[in-house]
């Protein structure tokens, strides 16, 4: 837990993978105080020719874009870690592809604790199972 789902508009390659993995992993145990070892990361990309901002295709832009929803249990962390942790994220992806489009997006999701979980067990049940 948490589980990341990330878009980005790059073409595919395992060194890219990594960077984009350890980005997320340092920011996600960092910030908000999430164990590496059950934080899940799915990548997608996408091709310029397929990401549309404001009615134009990146490719026509030359831009680059990501987007990524992460979920965590809610009440978990605060407004503050979360608005650090999504410009952390931003500035990373900045390094990372350059010349990024402001409309690249972060979505953090406070989910239930009792709607949420992995291994067969919510967040709850953790909770009150230590």
């Amino acid at each position: 837990m948490p589980i990341l789902n990330v878009k980005v508009s790059a073409k595919k390659s395992p060194e890219l993978t990594q960077k984009i993995a350890d980005l997320l992993l340092d920011i996600t145990s960092r910030i908000l105080k999430k164990k590496k070892e059950v934080t899940a990361i799915a990548i997608e990309y996408v091709d310029h020719d397929a990401w549309v901002v404001g009615g134009q295709l990146l490719s026509e832009q030359g831009k680059n874009s990501f987007y990524f929803d992460i979920k965590i249990t809610d009440e978990t962390n605060t407004k503050d870690e979360k608005a650090q942790y999504i410009q952390e994220a931003f500035a990373g992806f900045e390094r990372i592809l350059g010349n990024l489009h402001e409309e690249s997006y972060i979505y953090v999701q406070d989910v239930r604790a009792a709607s949420y979980g992995y291994g067969g067990k919510t967040q709850e049940y953790r909770y009150q199972h230590p």
